[in-house]
């Protein structure tokens, strides 16, 4: 009679912690600094075809990184959600990340967009174009990143701050690329040919260029796109006023940039996380990333019309870590050519 009781509670206890994961499952707790209202389906439709509800934190990549660290083991986070692999590579350095395994992502990622060792992998691709105003440039002075700092372009170059993560990541690729002494050279070329002191964000560039303020500015590639599909004239009308040029696809091709995710060192919900990122990598969510924030997909090609209007392009092959690993000699490069 002991042994019975003895076995009966011991399934009750198994069967009560069998209870528990599966209840675990059933919730993702989401680090996102992704602050667009299009992922909303996104998460919608994970949790329609998994039943795993999403709660999110939602603030700055730094704020997150930083909250996290504080964290530490009690961290409830399990998905780390951010835009540009700089801040992707920052968050495994700082030990905030935790290597996966898993066979669906491995093969549909290309191995440029995602960690070697499985701490974190791309959803979404941004180019990083050339814009020049149709009316004013000569399209053949345009063919490469290394055209910006020629002295055809002297005083007609518009630029975000060089301190932003995506110019950051753009000079950390030209270092990967030329090696930092031309990169610098190049910087240096660059800061000579502004137009104006670096100001505002990627939009503003485009519309800079748009109202002949300078002839080119290099800025994302779905920023582009929003104006191209803006239910407004006005944006529309500064999208047609702007041509694009993919940079150096007569040889390593154009920068990209990714957004991606990683699974949290101390995830809670393990299982529910690498469901997450598969989700991600899924034909359908693809066509969030391409439809809903005019991002590129990692997966197969396009079918927004403003991306697809853009044409095919040759991207860079570099793996976007690099992007990471250079930075900090990236910002020391900047801050001496006066790319502020």
């Amino acid at each position: 009679m002991i042994k019975r009781v003895a076995i009966t509670t011991l399934m009750t206890i198994l069967s009560a912690a069998a209870g528990s994961v599966s209840a675990q499952d059933k919730v993702l707790n989401l680090y996102s600094s992704r602050h667009y209202q299009t992922d909303e389906a996104l998460y919608t439709n994970f949790t329609k075809q998994t039943g795993i509800k999403i709660s999110r934190i939602e603030a700055g990549e730094d704020a997150l990184l930083e909250r996290m660290k504080n964290e530490g083991d009690k961290s409830p986070a399990d998905v780390l959600l951010t835009v540009d692999a700089g801040r992707l590579w920052r968050a495994e350095q700082m030990g905030l990340l935790q290597p996966i395994k898993s066979e669906m992502l491995l093969t549909r990622i290309d191995p440029s967009l995602r960690h070697p060792e499985g701490y974190w992998f791309s959803f979404s691709i941004r180019a990083r174009p050339i814009f020049y105003n149709k009316a004013s440039a000569n399209r053949g002075d345009i063919q490469s990143y290394e055209d910006l700092a020629s002295p055809k372009l002297k005083g007609k170059v518009c630029s975000r701050s060089g301190a932003h993560m995506y110019n950051l990541s753009l000079m950390s690729s030209m270092i990967a690329t030329v090696g930092p002494l031309k990169a610098e050279e190049w910087g240096r070329g660059v800061v000579a040919n502004f137009a104006r002191a670096p100001k505002g964000g990627d939009t503003d560039q485009i519309k800079a260029v748009a109202a002949g303020e300078c002839t080119v500015a290099i800025a994302n590639s779905y920023y582009y796109a929003r104006l191209a599909n803006s239910t407004k004239a006005e944006d529309r009308d500064v999208a047609d006023k702007v041509g694009v040029v993919f940079p150096n696809q007569k040889d390593r091709g154009t920068h990209v940039n990714i957004s991606g995710a990683g699974v949290a060192k101390f995830a809670p919900n393990k299982a529910a996380a690498i469901k997450f990122l598969e989700y991600l990598a899924s034909d359908e969510a693809q066509r969030y990333f391409a439809n809903g924030n005019n991002e590129y997909p990692v997966v197969g090609k396009p079918d927004n019309p403003a991306l697809k209007a853009l044409g095919d392009f040759k991207r860079d092959p570099l793996n976007v870590g690099m992007f990471g690993k250079n930075q900090g000699a990236a910002q020391q490069i900047m801050d001496r050519v006066g790319w502020k």
